[in-house]
């Protein structure tokens, strides 16, 4: 029924307590997000812009591991590329795993 004078003075620092338990988790998600979530990000965006600059004649690698060329830029997120004389495939721009050889922009 009496409180005993060790559990009194645990209930008197709660606040500050509270706060330094929480400190560990706070620096451990700084840490995620400098490691794992801002690189993750960075790569994403840089793939989203070589999407977008996909033209007609680059050299492109797909996810699947086909190597072929792009004969046309369609504007529903697809690309039409060549991998052998006269076989053309219809592809989704996101499959597009590297452009390997980039084509010069035409003069104007």
């Amino acid at each position: 029924m009496f409180a005993t004078p060790a559990f009194a003075q645990a209930a008197q620092g709660g606040g500050a307590a509270a706060f330094t338990s929480f400190v560990p988790l706070i620096l451990i998600f700084g840490i995620m997000y400098f490691l794992l979530i801002r690189p993750q990000q960075k790569k994403m965006k840089e793939h989203r812009s070589m999407v977008e600059a996909l033209r007609r004649g680059d050299q492109v690698l797909t996810q699947g591991g086909i190597i072929g060329k792009v004969t046309h830029v369609n504007e529903d997120n697809t690309v039409v590329v060549e991998i052998a004389d006269g076989v053309k495939v219809k592809i989704v721009k996101q499959t597009i795993a590297q452009v390997m050889n980039k084509t010069e922009p035409a003069a104007s």
